[in-house]
Formats: C-alpha cells, structure tokens, sequence
C-alpha cells in the first residue's frame, strides 16, 4: 500500500467564556449552494446546509458539506453505544469541502484552494507508519473532477487520486481524532494535544435502514510529529 500519514479536523461553534481569548477558529451552519461542477453521483448524497470553518476575523477557511446519511453495517445496540471509524468501509465517501485559503495537511502539505471530495481511510498497520500519528484514521481529499462518486475505491486507487490534491506523490491527507456520541452533539472546534485544532460534528448514519449518529473529527490544523 502507498505509504501516507493523515490529519484530521473536527468541531464547529465555540462558546467564548468570560474572561477567556477568544480562540482562534469557529465554526457555522449556513444554507449555501453546493459546489459547481459536481457529479450527480455526488450532488444527490449531499444535505443542503454546509458548515462554514472561519477564523479569527471571520474571514472563511472551508466550507464542508456532509452526506444525509453514511453507510454502516452495525446493530441497533451498535448504533447506541457509539460508533467508530474502524465500523464503516474504508474508502467511503464522507462528504465534499470547498477550501477558500490555503490549508497544510497532516504531512505538512500544502492544499491549495478548490473543491475536494472526503474519504475515509485507514492508516498501513506496517513499520513506516509507526509514531507518525495518534490515530490510525483519516480524511483523504480528491479533486471533484477526478472522483466519479463511486460508493467506495480500492484503497491504492483512492491514494492515487488524492495525490492530484497535493500536488505530489503522496496522498493529501487530514488526521481523524474520536469524537464520541456527546463530543458530537453540536458541530463545535476544539484544540486537541495542545497543536491540533479539530472540528467535531455529529454525522448521519444508515445501517440498513437503522438510523442514527456517529462523531466526526477533522483536524484542520496540527501536523505529524515525522512531517
């Protein structure tokens, strides 16, 4: 398997408590169209409402939109006790991110503006990943023109497509952090391990036709110790 290191962001609004700096980031649901020159396979997976990642002068960072509802195989108790990422297929697509200003990856890479599809993926369980992140799961992007929407892609396929996102030979990548059931109640940013920003988010899932939520972390600031 290619090797890659990933990075991850998760939350959206930030109360500020009296007393306190106000943090550097937060974050902002928002009724805005989808991207341009989606693929229909795409488009119809998509909710209406974006979440907008700003930061301190309010200026806008990226723009997420999730899917309705993420694919799981899991039981109802499953689905209550909480899920992780390790409980959807690797490779599936998350959702779509329009990024407005320039973001450096968990590789330190640097992403430039434009609109990627999300997907997940797993970390190699081999010797060249080791200590090189805290989790093992994470966020790949692809440009929008070269991801046909398809469910799910061979992982090597996915890490060949998200390398156009980073303009190199390895994957663009974005560290996962756990985000539980109540971490996940509201979209909300919090810094993590004091160098990672992350932007937590209560995520739909469908495991045939059992509903529910699962958390997601996206770090959107914080860089691999190995970078």
């Amino acid at each position: 398997m290619r090797r890659f290191s990933c990075g991850v962001v998760t939350a959206l609004v930030l109360a500020v408590l009296p007393g306190r700096a106000a943090d550097p980031f937060s974050v902002k649901s928002a009724k805005t169209a989808l991207p341009k020159a989606l693929k229909p396979a795409v488009q119809k997976l998509l909710g209406g409402d974006s979440l907008q990642l700003l930061d301190d002068k309010q200026q806008l960072l990226a723009e997420i939109w999730l899917r309705t509802e993420v694919p799981v195989k899991a039981t109802e108790t499953q689905i209550k006790n909480g899920l992780t990422y390790q409980d959807l297929e690797q490779t599936t697509l998350l959702g779509v991110v329009q990024i407005h200003q320039q973001l450096i990856d968990y590789r330190k890479q640097k992403i430039k503006p434009g609109v990627y599809t999300m997907r997940l993926a797993f970390q190699p369980m081999d010797g060249d990943h080791m200590g090189t992140a805290p989790f093992s799961e994470f966020v790949l992007l692809v440009p929008i023109d070269k991801d046909e929407g398809k469910a799910t892609l061979e992982p090597e396929q996915l890490h060949k497509l998200s390398t156009r996102a980073s303009g190199t030979g390895h994957p663009a990548v974005f560290l996962l952090f756990p985000a539980s059931l109540k971490d996940a109640a509201k979209p909300r940013v919090s810094k993590q391990m004091d160098t990672h920003w992350v932007l937590t988010v209560p995520l739909p899932i469908n495991a045939e036709g059992k509903k529910g939520t699962m958390g997601l972390g996206l770090t959107f600031v914080g860089v691999s110790p190995s970078a």
